[in-house]
C-alpha cells in the first residue's frame, strides 16, 4: 500500500488531511506484515494506527482490548461513519456471537473487537481457523506482561493465537510503559524482531503541580476558582464522588457525578452534560475517562495519589489535548503515603490465607480432590463470604493470584451486581400505604442491612435478603422490580453473575503452589510503583514532568518551567522577568500566536504584566507582531 491510499482512507472516513506524529510509521510497519509496538501517550490518537490500515488491507482486523466500555463505544463510532465494525463481549447471547463471527467469516466486518477471555472460548477459537485475520491488535499491550501495573493473564493466550495464524502481524500499543515492560510485551507476544515506535510523552502545555493540603474540600474550591473552565476530579471511592459533587455544587460550581455503580444511562447522561459543558465538573472514580474526547479540560485534580506513576499519568493527561495551557494538581496531606504503602501490598494477602480460600472454594462448590477440571460455577462472593467469614475485598485479591497461578479463572464484573438506590425520602417511605406484606418486609431489611441507598445506588444480594425473609429468591427479585415500577426505589438487576473456572483438578490444599514471580517478584514490584509515586509526590528538588518522563525512559529532558518546583525556583525572578522567559519559551516553536493565546497559555501571569513583557519583547525585537498575531524573530 501506498501513503496516499492510507491518507485518503483517513480524509474518506475521518476527514483528516494528514496523519499526527509516528500514526503513518505505524501504518506503514503493519502494512509491510512487521510485529509492531507503538507508545503513544493518551490522546495520541492510538485507534487509528490500526483502523486506517484494517480498511486498506484485505480480511478482518482482531482487535483485543480488556475494555468493553471502550469496545462498545468505538465500534459505535466506526459505524458511524460507515465502517463495518463489531464486538463480541460478555452478555452477549451465543446466536449474537455465532452471526457476529459468521460474518466476519463471509467478510461484512473490517474491525472485530474481542476481550482476551474470549480467546480461550471453543467456539470463537472454531470460527476464527474459518475467518481471513489481516492482523491483531492487543490494545491496552501492558496488561500481557507481569511487569506492567495492570497484568491479566488472559492476555497470556495471545500467543497461542498466533501460532493459529501463522505469519499475520500483531500491533502491540499501549499508552503507559517503562522500558521493561516494552520488552517484555516484545517478548510476551512472541515479535519476529524488536520493532518499537514511541512518541515522546512530554506535555509542554501541562503544568504538573503537588499542593499539600489539609482540608482538600476547601482547598478545590480554591483552584476551581483560580482556573477556569471544564475540570475532572478523581477520588478514591464511589461514595466520595457525590460528597464532593454536592459540596460543589452548594459552593456554586456546577458539578456532578460518575462511577461504574450508576445506571448505564445515568452514566451515559452525565457524560454527555459534561461533554456538552452544561456541567462544569465531573467528579469521579477511575471509571471515568476511557474514551472520553474532550480536548478543552483545563485541569485534572487528584484528591488522593493512584496505585503507581502509569495510572496517575494516564488521568492527569486528560487535560490540555487542544493544547492550551492546562493543570494536572494532586493534593497530598500527612495521611497519604502511608495510605499508599498499604495499597501496595493489599493485593498480596498472606499465601496460607491464599491456600485456606481456594481450600474454601473447592468446599463452597463441593469439587473433591482430583476433580473439577474444566467445570465453572456461578460465584456469589457476598454468600461464600459470609459462610466462611471473609472479606470480600481479600478474597478478591486471594483469586487472582490463584488465577495467575494457572489453578482457575476467575471471571468477575463489578458492574455486573444488582444495585438498589431509593427514590423516596425515609420520612416518604413512612406515609406508604397500600403495600403488601413482602414489599414492606424488603423495604424494611434493605433499611436495616444496607447502608447509604437514599444518596447512591449500593450493590445488593437478593439470596440473602429471602433468606432473612424466608422466601424464595425470585420472590425478593419480583418484589423488587414491582417497587421500581412504583417508582419507591430504582433497582439495577444483575447481568451475569461472576464465574469461577477451574483451570486444572483440585489440588490438595497443601499442594498449591504461589510461584516465587506471581508472589514475591509482582509484591517487590508493586512496592517500587508505589516507591516512584512516594518520591514523586515528596520531591521538592526535581521538575515534575522531568521525574515523569524518566521514569518512562525518556533521559534528554529539560525542566518543564511550570511546575510547582520550577516555579519556587524561579521566585528569584520578578514577575516581568518569568512573563518574558515563559512567552520565549512558548513562541519557540515559531508558531504564531494571538494575544488571547498567550493570555490563556500561562494563568499564572497578570493581565499587566503579559503587556510589559510584551512591550519589552517587542521593543527589544525579540519578537514580531501583524497587529493579530506574535511570533519569534528569526524562527
Amino acid at each position: 500500500m501506498r501513503t496516499e491510499d492510507f491518507k485518503e482512507i483517513l480524509r474518506k472516513y475521518w476527514g483528516y488531511q494528514d496523519f499526527r506524529s509516528i500514526q503513518l510509521e505505524i501504518i506503514n510497519s503493519i502494512a509491510e506484515g512487521k510485529d509492531t509496538l507503538g507508545l503513544m501517550p493518551t490522546g495520541g490518537g492510538k485507534s487509528i494506527t490500526f483502523q486506517v490500515p484494517a480498511l486498506a488491507m484485505d480480511g478482518v482486523c482482531l482487535v483485543i482490548t480488556p475494555l468493553i466500555a471502550l469496545m462498545k463505544d468505538q465500534v459505535a463510532n466506526l459505524k458511524k461513519r460507515h465502517i463495518k465494525a463489531a464486538a463480541i463481549y460478555s452478555g452477549l447471547s451465543r446466536e449474537q456471537i455465532i452471526s457476529t463471527l459468521e460474518n466476519c467469516i463471509f467478510g461484512a466486518v473490517k474491525i472485530l473487537y474481542v476481550s482476551p477471555e474470549r480467546l480461550s472460548s471453543n467456539l470463537f477459537l472454531t470460527k476464527l481457523r474459518h475467518i481471513n485475520v489481516s492482523f491483531i491488535t492487543v490494545d491496552e499491550a501492558h496488561c500481557i506482561t507481569q511487569w506492567g501495573y495492570d497484568f491479566r493473564p488472559s492476555y497470556l493466550k495471545i500467543a497461542d493465537i498466533r501460532d493459529m495464524l501463522p505469519g499475520k502481524p500483531i500491533l502491540a500499543l499501549t499508552a503507559t510503559a517503562t522500558p521493561d515492560v516494552v520488552d517484555d510485551i516484545q517478548d510476551k507476544l512472541h515479535f519476529r524482531a524488536k520493532n518499537v515506535f514511541s512518541m515522546s510523552f512530554e506535555r509542554t502545555n501541562l503544568a504538573y503541580i503537588v499542593r499539600s493540603a489539609e482540608n482538600k474540600s476547601e482547598e478545590i474550591i480554591h483552584i476551581l476558582n483560580k482556573i477556569d473552565g471544564c475540570a475532572i476530579i478523581y477520588v478514591r471511592n464511589r461514595k466520595e464522588t457525590k460528597e464532593l459533587a454536592d459540596f460543589l455544587c452548594q459552593n456554586n460550581i456546577s458539578a456532578t457525578h460518575y462511577h461504574a455503580g450508576l445506571a448505564d444511562s445515568i452514566r451515559d447522561e452525565r457524560q454527555r452534560d459534561w461533554q456538552m459543558d452544561k456541567t462544569r465538573v465531573m467528579v469521579a472514580t477511575n471509571a471515568f475517562g476511557m474514551g472520553i474526547d474532550k480536548p478543552d479540560v483545563r485541569v485534572v485534580i487528584h484528591i488522593e495519589a493512584p496505585d503507581c506513576i502509569e495510572s496517575y499519568f494516564q488521568e492527569a493527561g486528560r487535560a490540555g489535548r487542544d493544547g492550551k495551557m492546562a493543570y494536572a494538581i494532586l493534593l497530598s496531606n500527612r495521611g497519604d503515603i502511608l495510605r499508599l504503602k498499604k495499597r501496595a501490598v493489599a493485593d498480596f494477602p498472606e499465601k496460607d490465607y491464599i491456600r485456606k480460600v481456594y481450600e474454601h472454594i473447592a468446599c463452597f462448590f463441593q469439587i473433591a480432590v482430583g476433580s473439577g477440571y474444566g467445570m465453572s460455577f456461578k460465584f456469589n462472593i457476598q454468600k461464600f463470604c459470609r459462610n466462611f467469614k471473609h472479606y470480600p475485598t481479600q478474597v478478591e485479591a486471594a483469586l487472582r493470584i490463584l488465577e495467575q497461578a494457572g489453578y482457575i479463572e476467575y471471571n468477575n464484573n463489578d458492574d455486573a451486581k444488582s444495585r438498589v438506590m431509593f427514590i423516596l425520602q425515609r420520612d416518604e417511605l413512612y406515609r406508604l400505604r397500600n403495600n403488601s406484606q413482602i414489599e414492606d418486609t424488603v423495604i424494611e431489611t434493605l433499611l436495616r442491612k444496607y447502608n447509604g441507598l437514599f444518596v447512591d445506588y449500593g450493590m445488593i444480594d437478593e439470596e440473602y435478603i429471602a433468606h432473612i425473609i424466608r422466601c424464595e429468591e425470585t420472590e425478593v427479585h419480583e418484589c423488587l422490580k414491582l417497587l421500581g415500577r412504583k417508582q419507591i426505589i430504582s433497582y439495577i438487576p444483575p447481568r451475569d453473575e461472576p464465574l469461577i473456572r477451574y483451570l486444572q483438578s483440585r489440588e490438595m490444599t497443601n499442594r498449591v503452589s504461589i510461584p516465587y514471580y506471581i508472589y514475591e517478584e509482582r509484591l517487590e514490584k508493586s512496592k517500587e510503583r508505589t516507591e516512584a509515586m512516594i518520591s514523586y509526590m515528596t520531591c521538592e528538588s526535581e521538575c515534575r514532568s522531568v521525574m515523569l518522563l524518566n521514569y518512562f525512559g525518556e533521559k534528554k529532558v529539560k525542566d518543564c518551567g511550570m511546575c510547582d518546583v520550577c516555579t519556587s525556583k524561579n521566585n528569584d525572578e520578578d514577575d516581568t522577568d518569568y512573563a518574558i522567559r515563559r512567552i520565549m519559551e512558548y513562541l519557540s516553536d515559531g508558531t504564531a500566536r494571538s494575544y488571547k493565546e498567550l493570555r490563556e497559555f500561562d494563568h499564572q501571569i497578570e493581565t499587566s504584566v503579559l503587556a510589559d513583557a510584551l512591550d519589552y519583547l517587542l521593543s527589544e525585537e525579540k519578537v514580531t507582531t501583524d497587529g493579530i498575531t506574535i511570533t519569534i524573530k528569526n524562527a
